[in-house]
């Protein structure tokens, strides 16, 4: 029997008693099971699905390994050792109720890299921008010729990443992944901003909430938002404590939060307290938003030790990733910005306000806003304000589109699509000079799409053909 393997008698018994299941055969639960096998352990996998994503790489990998799929045996998990969770799945699960009652651990990726890795690590959560921050907090580090390691969420899967090599680890967590710590601790754990999302996994944003602070448990550094208070470690926390913000002093004002922004004869300046560090004109990604991303890698690059010169090199070169409030192309001065990313409200919030146009604290609307999907059951209502300031129209797709209408239907115009190219042509339609195209949906994609992905190249791809359209012209 190979190494890992749990093979079943003909009644249906285990022949281990010391077993692991993995429950999830996507990308993590994969890699959870090919940690489990290089560390010789035995294990089962179980998934809900009858063909989940990974099945034939399983298959392939571990013909000798027990695997269920489709309707699970809570016996199979309640006679467990331990229970491996794929972060998709909810603890809540009903075959989950046999092992709970047994007292079965439950732990997911994250909880078994913390036990292998040998290197200090960095964890970043947060509903927006954590992929942002991690990459550019990785960036940071290579620059500074750290041996980094970068994913968990974001990419790479952090089983994946173990290697004796490596000098720092910078690992985005999700709300899911962090609700299966056990022991986990970081060197720096970072929590950058909260707002409404996965309301059909929680049962109040109270929970959504509580399940992101857990990355600050047993840390040694915290850094969170001064202007989000939902960000702050609890006041039980006794770590080193370090804050960023954009709120904005003159001269030579004390600033409220560690890391913020300074204003001197009409520049804005990153600053850590009252020392300048990089004229905001400098940074390649725009927008306010993008600014307390700026701010945020800085506070976290330099509790991990990196040198404050060599991080302000890397954001006067990072042009941000594909699908954050991307430019795609500029057609009769209007600019098109994929921001497929924004799945959430906040998300959305944060790229309208950070492209919005202003000029002496007035703003124009200038924003077509393209979103609509499917909502998470999120609540759009925080969309209104922010439309009547900055958007001119809103053209919606997807399941939700009627939702998002009733939240912003006497705020700005709105116009419905039936898909991503009649949406573009709609909104090209509705965009002026100087104003912004905006695809930014405040919900997921799989209405519609495969992924968020899928989603932003479907857009990238209404545009350049409406490029080649007007060219035509």
């Amino acid at each position: 029997m190979q190494c890992g393997a749990v093979n079943r008698t003909m009644t249906g018994s285990m022949i281990e008693k010391d077993y692991r299941v993995v429950v999830g055969m996507g990308k993590t639960g994969f890699s959870c099971a090919q940690f489990l096998a290089r560390a010789g352990l035995s294990f089962c996998a179980v998934d809900t699905r009858a063909n989940p994503p990974m099945l034939e790489s399983f298959r392939e990998a571990f013909p000798d390994v027990f695997l269920q799929t489709g309707n699970i045996d809570p016996e199979l998990l309640a006679n467990a050792t331990e229970i491996v969770m794929s972060p998709g799945l909810s603890t809540s699960e009903a075959f989950l109720n046999a092992a709970k009652t047994r007292h079965i651990p439950l732990v997911g990726d994250i909880e078994l890299f913390y036990r292998q890795a040998r290197a200090p690590i960095v964890a970043i959560t947060g509903s927006n921008a954590k992929s942002t921050v991690t990459t550019l907090v990785g960036e940071m580090a290579k620059a500074a010729r750290v041996n980094v390691a970068v994913g968990g969420n974001l990419g790479t899967p952090a089983l994946e990443l173990l290697d004796d090599a490596v000098e720092l680890y910078v690992l985005e967590l999700s709300s899911f992944q962090l609700e299966l710590v056990n022991t986990f601790s970081a060197k720096v754990a970072a929590f950058l901003n909260i707002s409404e999302d996965h309301m059909d996994r929680y049962t109040s944003l109270n929970d959504y909430i509580a399940a992101k602070r857990a990355i600050f448990n047993r840390c040694e550094i915290a850094v969170f938002n001064i202007q989000d208070r939902h960000t702050y470690p609890s006041a039980t926390t006794s770590c080193k404590q370090v804050t960023f913000g954009v709120d904005q002093s003159s001269g030579n004002n004390k600033q409220r939060s560690d890391f913020g922004v300074i204003t001197i004869n009409n520049k804005q300046y990153l600053a850590k307290h009252a020392e300048l560090l990089l004229d905001v004109g400098e940074l390649k990604i725009a927008g306010m938003h993008n600014v307390s991303n700026a701010l945020a890698a800085l506070a976290i690059g330099e509790a991990a030790g990196l040198p404050m010169p060599v991080m302000c090199e890397v954001l006067k070169k990072f042009t941000g990733l594909p699908h954050r409030c991307q430019l795609v192309k500029t057609i009769h001065q209007v600019r098109y910005i994929n921001d497929s990313k924004g799945t959430n409200v906040g998300a959305t919030l944060a790229a309208i306000e950070g492209l919005a146009e202003r000029h002496e604290n007035k703003s124009r609307k200038n924003i077509v806003l393209i979103a609509g999907g499917e909502g998470k059951g999120a609540d759009f209502t925080p969309l209104h304000d922010a439309c009547q300031q900055s958007v001119k129209a809103c053209v919606l797709i997807g399941r939700d589109a009627p939702l998002i209408a009733k939240a912003v239907a006497d705020a700005t115009q709105v116009v419905y699509a039936m898909d991503m190219p009649s949406a573009v042509q709609a909104a090209s339609e509705l965009a002026t000079a100087h104003d912004t195209v905006l695809l930014s949906p405040a919900c997921a994609s799989f209405d519609m799409f495969k992924n968020y992905e899928h989603r932003g190249e479907c857009f990238v791809q209404a545009v350049d053909a409406l490029s080649v359209q007007e060219s035509k012209r």
